[in-house]
């Protein structure tokens, strides 16, 4: 079928589709509307970027529409689960554009943000529901949501659920839905055990794939330069310094690494923004919105960012680290190339990476070539890179800040920065549960010693105290005789 009013849907669905220029289905459109419409369960499996959210979400609204059925309180017709925050903001715009003439109700439940607007919004009623499932349990739990009403749920990106530790939250939310139920997964891979929850949850579902499991799309050129020991931080500079660079994501195995590459690209003077799990929800949201605006052109990210990211031309996507996980290098790449655009993936491999290469390679069924082999820098290159240098300012004496005094006096700031030696270490005693004055009697019959671990001073006895009596003895014995 070549228009999207030959495949059944809606008429407000269609014009909202015609406003957004949206005239030729995407094959996994084609053939998962029909099959939608009839109400039948799904399992979609097809590469990220090829349109599965309008897949799902244009056949949903029209069944709400020729079914119509005014929300209640706390209820919620159509449930979507996400595994990310960004994923789930973005997936809940598509139903909002789509059902523009529809006149629906759409709100996205999501950690990291503030609580009291959500639970506002599931007190009312809703007739699309997008949440992720851990904040989407907490409000299960406090009795803001009932899910008994549920007439369709969708799992997106079923597969990165499972990688992300969601599978028990999954599994209890899906246990409080009614057992009739039309019942979506989609996945851009099936591992086993995910195959395994969607025969468990689907009934007797229909399977829709567009590509093969973990297959990349053919627009976008995978490269890999072969990098020496800490090369990888002047081939990524050289790289971002050319002008067809103009919209790019950066992919690191650490949110540690994230930030550090976004600082010491800042640091050249290229405009970067981290984002990844320990940036609050707004500071993730601001970066994305720099970054598709083009105020930064530079987006560095981990593989938690790597299936929300939905940013229209971008040019390259650059793997710094790759992914300890193959499945994860599909994703990546995947945030270039969308709605059928072209683009190119650059990794940067070295030698402890080579086997990591191999597993991607093996997963997607080809070879990816080789482009450059850069020899290595020096060893602390990449460090160099990626740490800042120390302020080096004046203190008001005309000497180097950073230097300590060496006469031992305090600086300005009334600190002693002078050398300590080792009688100065020796000052520092552990506490050991008792005094250790030299004038206290505790102090000296309580000889330290050292335990079994040899870190941790220890007293091999406990001292006794001389009694009222023994002190009044003492007394007398001191007193001169008559």
């Amino acid at each position: 079928m070549n228009s999207f009013s030959a495949l059944g849907l809606a008429e407000q669905v269609v014009r909202a589709l015609s406003k957004e220029d949206y005239t030729v289905p995407t094959p996994i459109q084609a053939q998962s509307i029909p099959i939608l419409l009839k109400g039948h369960d799904l399992l979609g499996i097809a590469q990220t970027g090829t349109g599965k959210t309008a897949a799902f979400a244009t056949p949903l609204l029209t069944r709400m529409l020729q079914n119509p059925r005014p929300v209640t309180p706390r209820n919620v017709r159509v449930l979507v689960m996400a595994p990310t925050r960004e994923l789930a903001a973005q997936i809940a715009d598509s139903f909002k554009t789509y059902g523009q003439f529809a006149g629906i109700t759409v709100a996205t439940i999501v950690g990291g943000v503030s609580y009291g607007p959500q639970v506002k919004a599931l007190h009312r009623g809703l007739d699309v529901l997008v949440a992720t499932p851990g904040r989407l349990l907490d409000h299960m739990q406090e009795g803001n949501v009932r899910l008994d009403k549920v007439e369709a749920v969708v799992l997106d990106e079923a597969d990165h659920m499972f990688d992300l530790g969601f599978i028990v939250p999954i599994r209890k939310i899906l246990a409080k839905l009614p057992k009739t139920r039309q019942s979506l997964f989609f996945s851009a891979t099936m591992p086993r055990e995910i195959s395994a929850l969607a025969s468990e949850f689907l009934h007797k579902p229909e399977r829709v794939e567009v590509a093969p499991a973990a297959t990349t799309t053919e627009r976008v050129r995978q490269e890999v330069i072969m990098v020496g020991a800490g090369g990888k931080g002047p081939a990524l500079l050289d790289l971002l310094k050319k002008p067809e660079f103009e919209r790019t994501i950066v992919f690191t195995r650490t949110k540690r690494g994230a930030d550090k590459v976004c600082k010491a690209l800042d640091r050249t003077g290229i405009v970067a923004l981290a984002i990844h799990g320990n940036k609050s929800q707004n500071q993730r949201q601001a970066a994305l919105d720099s970054f598709k605006s083009g105020r930064a052109t530079v987006l560095v990210a981990t593989d938690i960012a790597a299936r929300g990211i939905d940013v229209p031309m971008v040019s390259h996507v650059i793997n710094f680290e790759l992914p300890d996980v193959p499945e994860s290098y599909v994703h990546r790449i995947g945030r270039t190339a969308r709605a059928g655009a072209e683009g190119i993936a650059i990794s940067l491999v070295d030698a402890s990476e080579r086997h990591l290469l191999r597993a991607i390679e093996k997963l997607v069924r080809q070879p990816i070539e080789v482009t450059a082999r850069l020899a290595g820098a020096s060893a602390e290159s990449d460090e160099a890179f990626i740490e800042a240098p120390k302020p080096r300012g004046r203190n008001n004496s005309g000497k180097n800040a950073n230097q300590r005094p060496q006469n031992g006096k305090a600086n300005a700031g009334g600190r002693n920065n002078g050398p300590r030696t080792d009688d100065a270490r020796s000052r520092r005693r552990p506490f050991t549960g008792t005094p250790t004055h030299a004038s206290s009697p505790r102090a000296a019959e309580a000889p330290r010693t050292v335990d079994a671990v040899g870190e941790r001073p220890i007293t091999t006895r406990k001292p006794q105290r001389p009694g009222s009596r023994a002190r009044e003895r003492h007394r007398q014995s001191q007193q001169p005789q008559a």
